[in-house]
């Protein structure tokens, strides 16, 4: 049996069993936040570099957890820009000593955590660098800085701790679960945590600290070469990408295949996904959405699942391997300067999402249900997802979170309330273009080696359904669910 583990002089390591494997985490709450101090010891500003997806939510949670400590919570940004007059807005000013302009706050900061965009961060690096303290904490959200020095065979200073602490949600996430936990202790987003590199024996507390003080119950280990492959891959899989796109094909098949109005083709494509079919996930696990059918359904759901399996994981692996690569780390570089002049459009221009408003205001009236092809090709690429992370060598904590968790508890509500845009716009840049270059794909793969094979009457092999029935990840799952946050993510304006 193989272990991941860690040692914490402040905090309770317990040992979790996800399936043949052991795996420690932290247990976190607003219990634990009297600890934070401790572990943040000879810390006293703690500098928050960026006003994207990450920066608000972490900054506010953090000023709100350390607040009457002595900490200081400074957020740096571009002075003039339209985020220095937003974070005005949500507290933070000069005249308090709490906002200032970037490098200035990198400066004077013990602690800096960088959650400006990637491609910021690719083209700034250098000069963050010497920016830093001696002995500093550099602090990331995200390892795709990592894998981005790995191209270029630079690397960080000597002279700091690298950690990362990686919540499984976007921001508007991280905050909105944060607020709500305020009344009922253990709400939040779950965070992955990473040692990349410690210099003073401190930095595992640091991150585990990082962690509890922005509001996740439970902290997991991993490594920043891990969790930016397993991210940036799962954003362009199944939790924004594939979901995107599978909805697509769905909506349009279901119109012209299936003799279906637009309002029962998005019932039965985007509803029963981000409906019953997530919330079937999130409190009972995967194969309870198959067990959860009648006997047509479970045919209907295995054929669709037999068909789809194998040309969804080698999308899902084209994917991977742009990532582990560096070509789609090199994409979004790319991106910077060309977004200036060409910004991203509407994601949800479509007119599926068109009826998708109208249908979330009469959902009275209209109730979903598991549509079994739908579900069977949502899980299709779910289990791919997983399957192909597990065979790449990542962890069962981390493959549960990038693959089920963050999607059925952290993104799909939103989609499932206000629509695709407000989904995929409120997460990373980096998250918004893999969404719009990968999305298209799995819209035209559904299309061609899925929904047209299975109206042409072919029959795939049975060995997809055979192998799903008993996977390991079932059990894993069972016991990563006993992890969720302790209440259900509030979507309301």
């Amino acid at each position: 049996m193989s272990q991941r583990g860690f040692q914490s002089d402040i905090f309770t390591v317990q040992t979790i069993k996800l399936a043949e494997t052991e795996e420690q985490i932290v247990v976190g709450g607003r219990d634990q936040f009297s600890k934070v101090p401790g572990a943040l010891d000879g810390i006293k500003t703690i500098g928050v570099i960026g006003w994207g997806s990450q920066g608000p939510a972490q900054a506010q949670n953090l000023r709100d957890t350390l607040e009457g400590t002595g900490i200081t919570v400074k957020v740096g940004l571009r002075e003039n820009s339209k985020s220095f007059a937003d974070a005005e807005k949500a507290g933070f000013s000069k005249s308090a000593g709490t906002l200032g302009e970037m490098f200035t706050v990198i400066k004077e900061s013990d602690m800096v955590l960088l959650l400006i965009s990637d491609a910021a961060q690719a083209k700034l690096y250098p000069e963050i660098f010497k920016a830093l303290k001696p002995g500093a904490t550099l602090g990331l959200s995200h390892g795709f800085l990592v894998g981005h020095l790995k191209t270029t065979g630079d690397d960080f200073p000597k002279n700091i701790n690298v950690i990362g602490v990686c919540p499984k949600g976007m921001g508007p996430s991280v905050r909105r679960l944060y607020v709500q936990g305020k009344e009922v202790n253990g709400a939040g987003i779950n965070a992955s945590f990473a040692i990349h590199q410690d210099v003073n024996g401190k930095a595992t507390d640091q991150a585990i600290a990082w962690s509890i003080a922005v509001g996740a119950p439970f902290c997991f280990l991993t490594t920043l070469e891990d969790e930016y492959k397993s991210d940036i891959f799962g954003e362009r899989g199944i939790l924004l990408g594939a979901v995107h796109g599978i909805v697509e094909a769905l909506f349009e098949d279901l119109i012209h295949n299936h003799n279906m109005t637009p309002e029962q083709a998005f019932l039965n494509s985007c509803e029963s996904i981000t409906g019953p079919i997530s919330k079937t996930i999130s409190h009972k696990g995967i194969l309870a959405v198959y067990e959860s059918l009648n006997e047509q359904g479970k045919e209907r759901f295995a054929k669709t699942y037999n068909q789809a399996y194998k040309p969804l994981y080698g999308l899902l692996l084209e994917i991977y391997e742009e990532v582990a690569s560096g070509i789609e780390l090199q994409s979004v570089i790319l991106s910077g300067k060309r977004l200036e002049e060409y910004p991203m459009g509407n994601v949800g221009a479509t007119r599926m999402w068109e009826i998708g408003e109208t249908i979330r205001k009469q959902r009275d009236q209209n109730q979903s249900e598991i549509f079994p092809e739908t579900a069977g090709l949502y899980v299709a690429c779910m289990m791919a997802q997983i399957d192909l992370l597990l065979n790449q060598g990542h962890c069962y904590s981390e493959v549960c979170n990038e693959s089920v968790i963050e999607a059925v508890d952290s993104l799909n509500p939103y989609m499932h309330a206000r629509g695709i845009s407000y989904m995929v716009d409120n997460c990373s840049i980096t998250a918004r273009l893999g969404t719009r270059r990968w999305g298209p794909r799995f819209d035209h793969i559904v299309q061609q080696e899925v929904l047209a094979p299975l109206h042409a009457g072919h029959v795939a092999s049975d060995a997809p359904m055979k192998a799903f029935g008993t996977h390991k990840v079932h059990a894993a799952l069972a016991e990563c669910a006993k992890l969720r946050p302790s209440v259900d993510i509030s979507v309301a304006a």
